[in-house]
Order: C-alpha cells, then sequence, then structure tokens
C-alpha cells in the first residue's frame, strides 16, 4: 500500500517545529528517523494531513554535557550510542541497549526521541532510559518543560506529549564508576522487538537502586527502590536468588497485565538482569 496524500514541510529550527505544530488544525506527526512511521504511513496505520521533517535541526543532534548529566539531542541515532559518538558515563549500558536494536540499518536512522515519542511498549530505549533515571526535554513555543521518561508513556503507544510539544532532548544522569548494572530482553531471534524486559540498577555512590519491567504490553513498570523485588534486600552478590515472585505478580497485576507468557517471562527477565548486574 502507498501513504494517503499529506502536506510535507520542513523545520529549520525548533521554534520553525514548534510554530507548525502550533497552528496546524489536523493530524500531525514528525518525521525524525522513519523507522516506525514509515511502515505506518505505507499500512495507512497512520494519516496525517500534514508531515514535518525535524531531521535538519542542529539542536536534535547536538550532545550538551551539563556536569552530572548528559544531554543527547532526540535525532541522534541508536547507531550515534552504539559506535561510540555520544561519550559514554553509563558504563556501557546505553552503548549494549543501542547495540541490540533491530538491526543496522534501522539503527543507522532510527532516532531516541522518535522511539520515545512512538511509545512503543517493547522498544528498549523506554524501558532503559527509564531504567537510568533520564528526563525526556520537552519544547514548544510556551516554553521548556521536562517529564521523567518514566512518566513520559503513559501506555502503549501514548505520551504525555501536548499537541504543540515535540520532544528536543533526553537528559541522562551520569552514573558513578561504581555502578552495576544489568539489562535483558527476551526476543525470539536477534532484532525482533522484546517479549519481556528486566533490568537493574545499582549506584552506591549516589544511592540509587532501580528496577523496571518492561515490554508488558504498556508503560513500564519502574522502582525508584528496587529492594521490594529482592526480598527487601538491598543489592549485593546474591540478589538474583531472592527475587520475590508474588511481589512482581502484583505490580502486573497493578498494570492489568493478564498475558500468561508474559507474567511467566518477567521474573526471568529481571532475575537474568540482576545476574549480570551482580556479576559485573
Amino acid at each position: 500500500m502507498k501513504p494517503v496524500a499529506f502536506d510535507y514541510e520542513r523545520a529549520a529550527s525548533l521554534s520553525d517545529a514548534a510554530s507548525l505544530l502550533a497552528r496546524t488544525g489536523g493530524f500531525v506527526k514528525l518525521l525524525a528517523g522513519g523507522q516506525s512511521l514509515g511502515p505506518m504511513l505505507n499500512l495507512r496505520l497512520a494519516q496525517p494531513d500534514l508531515l514535518i521533517d525535524i531531521t535538519s535541526i542542529p539542536e536534535l543532534t547536538a550532545i550538551i554535557d551539563g556536569g552530572d548529566h548528559l544531554e543527547i539531542g532526540a535525532c541522534v541515532t541508536h547507531s550515534d550510542i552504539e559506535d561510540g559518538r555520544v561519550p559514554d558515563h553509563f558504563g556501557g549500558l546505553l552503548r549494549q541497549v543501542a547495540g541490540r536494536i533491530a538491526y543496522r540499518p534501522v539503527r543507522n536512522r532510527g532516532t531516541v526521541g522518535g522511539s520515545l515519542a512512538h511509545a512503543d511498549p517493547a522498544a528498549d530505549w523506554i524501558s532503559a532510559l527509564s531504567l537510568i533515571g533520564a528526563d525526556a526535554v520537552l519544547w514548544s513555543q510556551r516554553g521548556v518543560r521536562t517529564v521523567a521518561v518514566e512518566n513520559l508513556v503513559v501506555s502503549s503507544f501514548t505520551t504525555a506529549l501536548a499537541a504543540d510539544e515535540l520532544i528536543r532532548g533526553v537528559r541522562i544522569p551520569k552514573l558513578s564508576p561504581a555502578a552495576r548494572w544489568g539489562f535483558f530482553k527476551f526476543s525470539q531471534k536477534a532484532g525482533e522487538f522484546a517479549h519481556t524486559i528486566g533490568g537493574v540498577l545499582h549506584d552506591p555512590a549516589r544511592g540509587v537502586f532501580r528496577a523496571v519491567l518492561g515490554a508488558i504490553e504498556t508503560a513500564p513498570i519502574v522502582l525508584a527502590d528496587a529492594r521490594p523485588l529482592f526480598g527487601g534486600s538491598a543489592f549485593d552478590s546474591g540478589i538474583a536468588n531472592r527475587i520475590d515472585r508474588e511481589a512482581i505478580a502484583r505490580l502486573l497485576d497493578g498494570k492489568n497485565v493478564t498475558d500468561d507468557y508474559i507474567r511467566s517471562l518477567a521474573p526471568v527477565a529481571l532475575k537474568r538482569a540482576a545476574i549480570q548486574a551482580s556479576a559485573s
């Protein structure tokens, strides 16, 4: 199939993009990497009146060192991170996540901001950036605001973005040298979307012990204090053996996750992430 007819505008600046978003009265989509939007257009799952190309906006590929965090522009690609063009202040976590997204041609074009805005619950960045405690920086004519990534994704393919907002970038807290992490996703084969994701992050210098359960058909479950998932214990080399399956089941109940396959994989994904973290 081919897309329905739509108007096309190429924004030269953030102000230009925000102005186009604010003045349109129809259904608008932003084009960054296009790795998800392109197929949706061709299948007519998305039928926008206007397509705004944001790939020429310099701010969206900027990388800014903020001292205790790194801000990366929304149009930074997965391969930019995988190949080390983004400074690694994250103990290799983001590079591993980026390198296991889909296939190389997709990683060459797909963007971090596009992945978050698309809000596919099985996408890697939604879970990984929620685990690390990143904030999305949102831009509109009304100004700039930040929203924690874990709060940006409301549910499947639904975000907290206002109609006139776009994602300018992501502010990611730097990890200390002592930080340990694990990130595991179940896929039928390499390159496919995850069926379930488990993540664990322990950064004692910053008092952080977080966990995430993602790819659960809705927004990820994020715990700023992961101890309840491990019998109330602090992080140590044996946490993987103290996984509380009943606690995980209650969290999945709270998200109305009823799929038996996901419910069986979730504790295993978290355990494998915990093993990876404790062994690092």
